[in-house]
This record gives structure tokens, C-alpha cells and sequence, in this order.
């Protein structure tokens, strides 16, 4: 490959100035040509030499516009050979993008960190002691003495008979309230974990395939990632952990910061993972399944 190579601003520029260089041309010729004085022409050949061969094509030899078929043939070719030159050589190129070095190296065992709060208000004072208070004794009235009625009953005494008690069954107790959905398990390790898309058609291995993903993975958030002013006049670097749930669709979801360094990166970090497009989800026994998928962002000062 040649060394010589051009941007699409060089190669702007260059059509702009061949496109100024034609209208250029064509605005000076034709001043030249309506300056001319036609009366002088006329005078000039009164006698009817002028016009009088094939060759000169013209009335006039003088304002003879064929005579500048070459030039400007041979400037069309000079352009469009320039111009094929510019578009071989037009070179497009990717954004660098940064990445630390290990930046998905992090400790298995991740502990959380306790969410950084303002201070807790002081506890509320405790409740007054009850007041008790003196109940007066009241006086006993005694109540009338009771009286007894003659309940004795002999042969004469007509007894009536009972009505019969009716007895209403008791309503149909009402049924039991339907179970709770089951909570779809959460898996954190599975068969085929999820990846990054991008990487489906690169028809390698699966550790390749993989390879290709984590690549791509770290090339978005590298290149979305904003480094905090804050943290950057502060002199904070170090390493975000983030968690989400890739799930069945490979939509990334409930996504949460598990560690922070402070000054906004954390949230820098989760604003980078709210963008991330739709992942290849993951697998267990063939099946979609929710995964938890745990992913460190690391915050580098250069120098």
C-alpha cells in the first residue's frame, strides 16, 4: 500500500479548488469575449476575408471559440485524472480509542461497598413516662334483693310444645387466593454466557467468537466513556464495578453500581452501560436464561 494517503477534508478542498479553478476560467473567458468590440471585427473584415475556409469555422477568427477545444479537453482530463488520484487515496480513519491495560481484570470476591450518605439524623427523644392517675372509689350500690318465681309443674300443667330450630348452613368459605408468580431464577454462571453483539458472523470458535465480543465491548465503552472533570482535577482514578441482568431478549437491565471511586464516575460508568445495544443473551441447556453479568470500568489519569 502506497505511504501516500489523504483525509476527506484534503479531498474537500481539492474539489472546491478545482470547482473555483473551471468557474474561474469560464467567468474570465467570457469577459475577454464580451469586451471585444464587434465594430472593429466588422470593419476589419468588411472585405469578406474572414469566414471564407472551412477551417476557421468562425465569422469571426478572433472571438473563435473552437480554437480552445484542446486546452480544454486536455484540462478535463488533467482534472478527472487528479481527481481519480484524490479518491484512491482518500483514506478513512477509526477513531483510537484508549483502553487500560487489565481492564477487565478484577477481584472474584467483590465487596460492596456501603452507599456514601449525609450523616443520619440524631434518633427521636424517647416518649414521656405515662402519667398515672388517682381513680376515686365509687360507692357500691346494693341491688334489690332478687325474686323466685314457682316453677313447679304437676299434671295439670300444659307445657307447649317447641318450635324447631332451623338450622342455615354456613356460606362456602371463600377460595384461596391465587399462589405468587415464581421469581425467574437469575443465573450468574451459565453454558454460553452473554456477549456483545457485533461479533455472530465472524465465523471463528467459540473462544474466538467470545474474544471478538470482549474486544468490541471494550471498544464502546472506551470511546462512550466521558472521564469526570471532577475526578480528573482531583487526581481520582481506579475502578468502577457495575452489575446488570442480561435477559432472555439480551436487553440489559437492573443495572446498579456495586463499587464507586467517587467524583461521578461511577455514574459516568452507568450512564455507558444505559447505552449499550441489545446483547446476544445467554444460555443453559439450549435456553434463553437471565444472567448477571458483572463488568469493571476502570478510570485511568494519563501520565
Amino acid at each position: 500500500m502506497s505511504d501516500f494517503a489523504l483525509q476527506g477534508s484534503h479531498v474537500a478542498i481539492a474539489m472546491i479548488l478545482l470547482l473555483v479553478a473551471v468557474i474561474g476560467f469560464i467567468v474570465l473567458y467570457k469577459n475577454k469575449l464580451r469586451n471585444t468590440n464587434g465594430e472593429q471585427l466588422r470593419d476589419k473584415y468588411a472585405d469578406g476575408t474572414a469566414g471564407s475556409t472551412l477551417s476557421t469555422r468562425n465569422k469571426y477568427p478572433e472571438v473563435n471559440v473552437f480554437k480552445l477545444s484542446q486546452p480544454i479537453w486536455l484540462f478535463g482530463l488533467v482534472s478527472a485524472l487528479l481527481m481519480t488520484i484524490f479518491a484512491f487515496s482518500w483514506t478513512a480513519y477509526d477513531e483510537r480509542v484508549e483502553i487500560p491495560e487489565g481492564a477487565l481484570d478484577y477481584e472474584e470476591e467483590i465487596e460492596i461497598e456501603p452507599p456514601r450518605t449525609a450523616k443520619p439524623p440524631p434518633p427521636p427523644p424517647p416518649p414521656p413516662p405515662p402519667i398515672i392517675e388517682e381513680v376515686p372509689e365509687e360507692e357500691i350500690e346494693e341491688e334489690d334483693e332478687p325474686v323466685f318465681e314457682d316453677q313447679t309443674l304437676d299434671e295439670d300443667t300444659e307445657i307447649a310444645e317447641p318450635e324447631p330450630v332451623v338450622e342455615e348452613a354456613p356460606p362456602p368459605p371463600p377460595p384461596p387466593p391465587p399462589p405468587p408468580p415464581a421469581e425467574e431464577e437469575i443465573f450468574k454462571v451459565v453454558e454460553q454466557m452473554p456477549r456483545f453483539p457485533g461479533c455472530e458472523d465472524s465465523g471463528g470458535t467459540k473462544e474466538e467468537i467470545a474474544k471478538c465480543a470482549e474486544d468490541k465491548m471494550l471498544q464502546f465503552i472506551y470511546k462512550n466513556l466521558k472521564y469526570p472533570a471532577i475526578a480528573r482535577e482531583n487526581g481520582v482514578d481506579g475502578m468502577c464495578v457495575l452489575q446488570f441482568v442480561v435477559d432472555k431478549s439480551g436487553n440489559v437491565t437492573d443495572a446498579k453500581i456495586v463499587r464507586d471511586i467517587g467524583a461521578g464516575c461511577g455514574d459516568a460508568a452507568m450512564k455507558v452501560v444505559n447505552q449499550m445495544p441489545q446483547w446476544v443473551p445467554g444460555k443453559q441447556r439450549g435456553r434463553a436464561v437471565k444472567v448477571l453479568y458483572t463488568l469493571p470500568v476502570r478510570f485511568k489519569l494519563e501520565g
